[in-house]
């Protein structure tokens, strides 16, 4: 998204939400989806969507917002933070508490759309994110928090479609954490060294040398919690060949990282908005796709 010419306030208020830098977004945009499509067994309500797709931009703006406005004093002892608006000046603490509450309002609106009992569940999701930036200063765990937030839409898709939280579900959620921990330890990677000056907690410095091993061992374990999904809800060809595609992106990863500087790491973070492309495509090809080609191979 382009900014530069907005004014200067407006510019702020952009950055502070993350909308000028989309990573993120897609990050919790592509499992989120999958995860309505799952749960809707084949192609969902437009409705449905769009209300997800909306809510997610909406709560991880809002999640941004609340991580700058706890995090002020400590992002500007952080090279890669130190240029965010609060750090900076560039707008006041007012300003963004005023603008986390437009957010959250707006995330509000879309989950009232939603059945009372996923409400409840959104109110939880939350809760979690809000209370996710302080975990990084009392626990080395802060990126399993992040985790259980961005995971959250997937339960709050199944509440809202079948009413109920299967055990597939749970498997589901469980691998997303998984992955969601792995990439976001690449992310702590970068900032490993400021982190330690600052003070800040997380799992790229409580697995320390062993960094890199115990990803691997998070993504393994993912994509096999994936299997499992697949093999309980009776997945199709399409399925599998989007999680064969998340296990091509977690190896082009490692070498990415391989030497642990700050750019590589950044990129093997970056490349898992690849990775949650190609799951998400292989839920969708799955769905539209895989009941055709069974009905035409006479398999049906």
């Amino acid at each position: 998204m382009q900014i530069a010419h907005s004014p200067p306030k407006l510019t702020a208020l952009l950055r502070l939400a993350r909308l000028d830098r989309p990573v993120g977004t897609l990050l919790l945009l592509w499992p989120t989806l999958a995860g309505v499509f799952l749960a809707s067994g084949g192609w969902p309500d437009p409705r449905l969507l769009a209300i997800f797709a909306l809510g997610t931009i909406f709560m991880r703006s809002a999640g941004c917002v609340m991580n700058d406005i706890l995090d002020r004093h400590h992002d500007g002892l952080v090279e890669r933070t130190r240029d965010r608006p609060l750090p900076l000046g560039d707008i006041s603490v007012h300003a963004a508490m005023l603008w986390f509450a437009v957010l959250a309002i707006g995330s509000l609106v879309l989950a009232l759309m939603l059945k009372p009992m996923t409400l409840a569940v959104a109110a939880g999701g939350m809760l979690v994110a809000c209370i996710y930036p302080l975990m990084k200063r009392y626990t080395y765990l802060p990126q399993v928090v992040l985790g259980i937030a961005f995971s959250w839409g997937l339960l709050m898709a199944y509440v809202e479609v079948e009413d109920t939280l299967p055990r597939s579900a749970w498997v589901l959620f469980t691998a997303s954490l998984l992955w969601i921990v792995a990439y976001d330890t690449w992310y702590a990677m970068v900032d490993r060294d400021d982190d330690l000056r600052a003070g800040i907690k997380s799992t790229a410095i409580l697995f320390g040398t062993a960094d890199r091993l115990i990803i691997g061992v998070l993504q393994g374990t993912a994509l096999g919690a994936l299997i499992l999904f697949g093999l309980q809800t009776q997945a199709g060809l399409f399925y599998y060949l989007g999680v064969t595609g998340m296990a091509a992106t977690f190896l082009h990863q490692h070498r990415l990282g391989r030497r642990r500087d700050r750019r590589g790491c950044f990129h093997a973070f970056t490349n898992n908005v690849w990775t949650g492309f190609l799951f998400f495509a292989g839920v969708v090809l799955d769905a539209g796709l895989w009941p055709w080609v069974r009905t035409l191979v006479g398999l049906d």
